[in-house]
């Protein structure tokens, strides 16, 4: 079955998500300890996190 575009939008949307997360992990090795552990307290309280995502994903999957 083909994929909607808007499927197909949603797929590019996470490709920039791991670009992003790439990024991060590039840049991560220049920060100091707390810098680091500041920036994962970010990431960790980001607001929907990736699992509200999927299950919200597998939620609607399973309907």
């Amino acid at each position: 079955m083909p994929l909607s575009g808007e499927a197909i939008r949603m797929m590019n949307y996470v490709d920039d998500v791991s670009t992003t997360l790439r990024r991060i992990l590039a840049l991560a090795p220049i920060l100091t300890p707390e810098e680091r552990h500041r920036v994962a307290e970010y990431l960790t309280h980001a607001n929907p996190g990736i699992d509200a995502v999927v299950n919200a994903l597998n939620a609607e999957s399973s309907k």
